[in-house]
């Protein structure tokens, strides 16, 4: 199973470019870091790597994306924490982002 992301910035309706992304997975009572990446300028990864069974999480670093543009934020750092159990489907992570709130859901 592959996962993509695609974050939108709800203040200006426009790609969220250049927030930094990590994925990981639960190893034991710790996580372990299965990939990192940037997004593009639609605001888009195409693939964060592949997924196995099991807990996973992706972390976006809403802090320096709203820092490098002077906005103060609520949410220096938004985790969506999701749960696999097919790992042959590919799963799409979307964020809606702003300074004081986020929505996110499981895409396709």
């Amino acid at each position: 199973m592959t996962v993509s992301t695609h974050v939108l910035d709800t203040v200006t309706g426009l790609p969220a470019v250049g927030v930094a992304v990590v994925l990981e997975r639960r190893a034991g009572a710790g996580w372990e870091q299965v990939s990192a990446a940037s997004t593009d300028d639609d605001g888009r990864i195409s693939s964060l790597g592949e997924l196995s069974t099991g807990v996973h999480r992706i972390s976006f670093d809403s802090g320096a994306y709203f820092g490098s543009r002077e906005i103060e934020t609520f949410y220096p750092q938004v985790t969506v924490v999701f749960d696999v159990s097919d790992p042959g489907r590919h799963l799409h992570v979307p964020l809606l982002l702003s300074p004081f709130a986020y929505s996110t859901y499981r895409g396709s």
